[in-house]
Parts: C-alpha cells; structure tokens; sequence
C-alpha cells in the first residue's frame, strides 16, 4: 500500500475502533436514567460501576501497554480486545442485579484498557512527526466522539425508550464485531526495531519518567479522566432528575458535547502543532469548566445552554496531547507503550477509579448538583499544572532554536 496513503488509513481505522470503544462505555451512562430505577441503583452504587469499569480499564493499559512493547504484536490484541468488549456489551444486555452489571464493566474494562497506549504506539510509528498531533488528536478523539459521544446518546436512548435498554446493549456489540474485522484485514504490525537488552530497556524506562513531562502528562492525565467520567456518569442524571429535562432532549445536549468535539479533535491538535502543546493544554483545560457552571447558571432557554456545552467540549482535544502526543515527544520509541500505558493506566486508576465513587457519595449525601462543582475544581486544576509542562511541538522547538527537534530514538 502507498506509503503516503497507509498512516491515515491506519489512523481512521483506529478512530473507528476507539470510538467503538468509547460507545460501548458511555452507552450505561446514557441509558442510566432508565437502569437505575429497574435495578434499584443508588447514585453511589452508580458511581462503583463507573469505578469499577476504570479500574480493570487502567490495569489493563498498564499490563498491555507494556506487553505490546515486549511482544511487538500489537494488532492482534487490539483485534483480541475488540471481540471480547463486544461480549461484554452483550452480556450487560442480560444482567438482573448491580453485581452482575458490575462484573461486565470489569471484563469490558480488561478488554478496552489497551487500545489506546496501542493505537497511539502505532500512529507513533507510522506517521511524520510534524503531523503527529493532529493524528493522534484524531485517532483518540474523533471516532470516540462521533460514535460515543455524539452517535452513542442519540442511537443509545432513542432504541432503548422503542425496544428497551436491554436490547440497546445488544445493538451495542456489533461495531465492534465489525472492527475486529476491519483490523485484522487491513492494519499490519510496525517493523521491529532493534532488541533493547533489559538492563538497558529498565534504564532507558527509568530514564523516561524522570522526564519532567512525564508526571506532569500522568497529572493531567488523571484530572481529565476524572473531569470526563464525572461528567459522563452524573450529567445524564442531573438532567433528567433535577433539571426535569425530557430524556430525548438530554440525549441531543449530551450529543452537542460529541458532535462539538469531532471539531476539536482536528481542530485543537492541530493548533498545538502550530501554537506550541502547553498554552493549548492550560487555555483548554480552564474551558472545560464552561461545560458544569452552564448548567448550575443557564436556568431557563436551552439554547444557551446548547451553546456553552459546544464551547465547553473543547477540553476533549486535550485529552491525546496529554496522553499520548507530549509523552510520544518526549520518550524514546522503544519505551513509548509503557509510558503511555503508565500515562493513561493511572489517569484511569486515579481519576476514573476514585472520581466517580467519590462523587456519587457526595451526591447522595448533598444532591446531584455537587457534582458540578467538582467538575469546576478538576477544570481549575488542570489549567494550573498545565502550567508546569515543557514545550515539545516540533514546529515550535525548531521556530525558537533553529533545529530539528524529533522525538527521541
């Protein structure tokens, strides 16, 4: 295949399947307006299942990113991962208590928490450096917000309120029955690269977390996964049960939040190509916090509100700069699936674990609006460590020293 033409075709295959994935996690906070009261669910008990798929999510990012490193097989266990999350869907589909619907969060959490540190080990390889934001941006964010964000609330909702929630599950699973194929027939594994001897590797990994924006990704990293998971899990909520809005036009707000973000996957990428990673990542951050005070504010007209969660969605383009893009520029290749497993494994631990639970233990004791106000905090804090970050846009590296400033090899 054309050199030119296969890492684009390889980047949109790869949105398609993350954007599976990210269908196949938001479909229970779409449908939990309806789940909640069959299966008697406290707003706590709805935080645990956010945890708990999180939990097996970030585990399994950490093991598989580091096992994709050593066995170089990453295709096939993207094409492994797809079948099984496709099976969890089904089986969330059956479900008759919290426990069951528990334990399919957890098995769809160990099949979805690798593909992403090996969707962007591969964008990484395959694509230019100059371009690399913006691939990534579109690998992680366009596909997870067409199909999760935008599609997943419209299609989710409207085929649950006509056939039921159950069956929703069902129609859940097919896309990605449809990736595993797509990527076993048309993605091929990277070359390899030279063996690393495992003093070397360990060295080299140790090396790469000392690495100033490393731990600083690794924060930022947790405060955006908490951000999206609250607002995932409890918005829906807050929606139907305070504000008293209609499912269907719950359905079409969240969908803004989707449909505006498929703009900002190119969109703020990009920009930071050009503009320089940090100033992007702290003004995005601080937006985010448009999404929670539009709704504690907008009291009456909907449009507003519309609106101000179009301009709140810009925070998604954040999301692979401080997963993937920044740590892709500042660690070496061979060590790029560890750092990235690290990276989104313990955003996932930190902020999809704990976040959730936490909140919905707040919102059972003080109402489902304190949820807003913790999304306000973790907006304000992304902002200020994104402050802490050091530069690693090629174009700008090169624009400020006169030099070819490349990832490291």
């Amino acid at each position: 295949m054309n050199k030119r033409v296969y890492p684009w075709l390889l980047v949109t295959l790869l949105s398609f399947n993350f954007g599976v994935v990210y269908f196949d996690r938001n479909a229970l906070n779409f449908l939990m307006p309806l789940i909640q009261p069959e299966l008697n669910l406290s707003n706590r008990e709805v935080g645990i299942l956010a945890s708990a798929l999180a939990l097996s999510w970030a585990l399994a990012g950490l093991l598989v990113g580091r096992l994709s490193d050593l066995l170089r097989r990453r295709k096939i266990i993207l094409v492994v991962a797809a079948v099984i999350f496709s099976v969890a869907s089904v089986l969330a589909g059956w479900v008759n208590s919290f426990a069951m619907l528990c334990a399919t969060r957890l098995l769809m959490g160990i099949a979805e928490g690798g593909v992403m540190p090996i969707t962007q080990a591969l964008v990484a390889s395959e694509v230019a450096p100059e371009h690399r934001g913006l691939a990534m941006g579109v690998a992680q964010c366009f596909g997870s917000n067409l199909l999760g964000n935008f599609l997943g609330p419209l299609v989710a909702i409207n085929f649950a309120l006509a056939y039921g929630w159950r069956r929703a599950f069902f129609l859940a699973a097919v896309p990605g029955l449809v990736a595993a194929c797509l990527l076993q027939w048309l993605v091929r594994e990277p070359p390899r690269e030279p063996a690393v001897p495992r003093p070397a590797a360990s060295s080299a990994l140790a090396a790469s977390l000392r690495q100033r924006n490393v731990p600083v990704c690794i924060g930022l990293s947790i405060l955006l996964v908490a951000f999206v998971v609250v607002f995932a899990t409890f918005t829906p909520l807050y929606l139907v049960r305070v504000r008293g809005m209609d499912q269907s036009v719950m359905g079409w707000l969240m969908s803004m939040w989707g449909l505006a973000s498929m703009f900002y996957a190119f969109a703020v990428p990009g920009a930071s190509d050009r503009l320089g990673r940090k100033p992007i990542v702290i003004s995005m951050g601080l937006a985010a916090a448009l999404l929670p005070l539009s709704m504690l504010f907008v009291e009456h007209a909907l449009w507003p509100l519309f609106a101000m969660f179009v301009l709140g969605a810009v925070v998604s383009g954040v999301f692979p700069l401080a997963m993937a893009t920044i740590p892709s520029e500042t660690v070496p290749n061979r060590e790029l699936g560890t750092v990235l497993g690290l990276t989104m494994g313990l955003g996932e631990i930190v902020g999809g674990v704990f976040s959730p639970t936490i909140a919905g233990w707040v919102a059972d004791a003080q109402g489902l609006k304190s949820t807003l106000w913790v999304m306000v905090g973790l907006s304000l804090a992304t902002g200020a460590l994104g402050c802490f970050l050091e530069e690693t846009a090629p174009r700008v590296l090169h624009g400020r020293q006169g030099g070819s400033m490349l990832r490291p090899t």
